[in-house]
């Protein structure tokens, strides 16, 4: 069996030979743990069964070694703080609730191209799987500010109806020219939970995200593709809405927030988790042998019947020792 193999049985709710897995990493960790194994190549040996590929173009940096990154949509980044990966905005390009004076960029249509045919070539026997992170609420926070954002749906909400129909008809070009590819899915990037209940409220979300997020999932569908999404934080109110509009995967399932063997019996027949090892509690902070016992007890339990795929709950920050990252490594290698 093909790891593309093992994913689609597990997203299909079929018993696999053992649960397929993937774990990405920060810079930072990516360095810290290379540097303690002593091989920069190490992540081509841990057994990844999913390849995700960036539909954005790169950043920018406004000078070599400044930290300020400029990304497609205009929208500067400052990295110079503890996070090197993304950071946080640095300017405000919407500040008033009128979109007429911004102007939605191109789709950058030769980089994607690139980026579909270098997954469809590298990418082996591996589900592929591309990706636009920041697909919808916060792309919107981005540029106009998140407290403004939140505060426009309740006082300029046409405002943001009209900002979040120009992001959809973006990402539908990014979609429609990824899906002429041999490709197995998409991935959407949008966090719209806290530790305990959604940012926007159930309400906003459903009125402002929710229609368009399903104009995302339905051209997907359409193809036969397979439908992923991640969103840090507590979402439990919204699951059964992102089932009706057909989501396949929940991406990330984070067990300090979530009791997994409740939420697994709810809604383990209709969604498949990706996650469930916590990069929040469980892996910057326990022993190696404590690590490998909680994740081949999360596999046992969300992995029944399918429906699993075994990860870190997030890109593992640089906190994590790299000893436990071995141990994570062995315990998914090792089922």
């Amino acid at each position: 069996m093909t790891k593309r193999e093992r994913v689609i049985k597990a997203i299909t709710h079929k018993t696999t030979d053992f649960v397929p897995y993937s774990i990405f990493f920060t810079q930072q960790e990516y360095k810290n743990v290379a540097n303690y194994l002593g091989d920069k190549d190490f992540q081509d040996k841990i057994g990844n069964h999913i390849s995700l590929v960036d539909c954005k173009p790169p950043q920018v940096e406004f000078l070599h070694g400044s930290g300020y990154w400029k990304d497609e949509f205009g929208v500067v980044w400052n990295k110079n703080g503890a996070d090197k990966d993304i950071g946080v905005i640095d300017n405000i390009l919407i500040p008033e609730p009128d979109i007429n004076g911004y102007q939605m960029p191109d789709v950058d249509e030769d980089y994607l191209r690139s980026q579909m045919e270098k997954v469809v070539k590298d990418s082996g026997d591996t589900f592929r799987l591309p990706c636009i992170g920041f697909s919808m609420f916060e792309r919107a926070w981005t540029l106009t500010g998140m407290e403004n954002l939140l505060i426009n749906m309740l006082i300029e909400p046409e405002f943001v109806e009209n900002l979040l129909d120009s992001i959809l008809e973006h990402n539908l070009k990014v979609i429609d020219i990824a899906l002429e590819y041999d490709i197995d899915g998409f991935h959407f990037g949008d966090d719209w939970g806290q530790q305990k209940g959604l940012i926007m409220g159930p309400d906003c979300w459903r009125r402002f995200i929710k229609p368009r997020v399903a104009k995302m999932y339905e051209r997907v569908k359409n193809k036969g593709k397979f439908v992923s999404q991640h969103s840090c934080g507590d979402i439990s109110e919204i699951l059964p809405d992102l089932i009706d509009m057909g989501l396949d995967v929940y991406q990330t399932f984070q067990p300090e927030i979530y009791d997994i063997g409740k939420v697994k019996k709810e809604y383990g027949s209709n969604l498949t988790f990706w996650g469930g090892i916590s990069t929040q509690r469980l892996l910057p902070f326990a022993a190696p042998e404590e690590i490998k016992s909680v994740t081949r007890e999360i596999i046992k339990i969300l992995g029944k019947d399918g429906g699993y795929i075994a990860a870190p709950t997030h890109s593992v920050p640089g906190d994590v020792p790299p000893e436990n990252i071995v141990a994570l490594i062995d315990a998914f290698q090792h089922q």
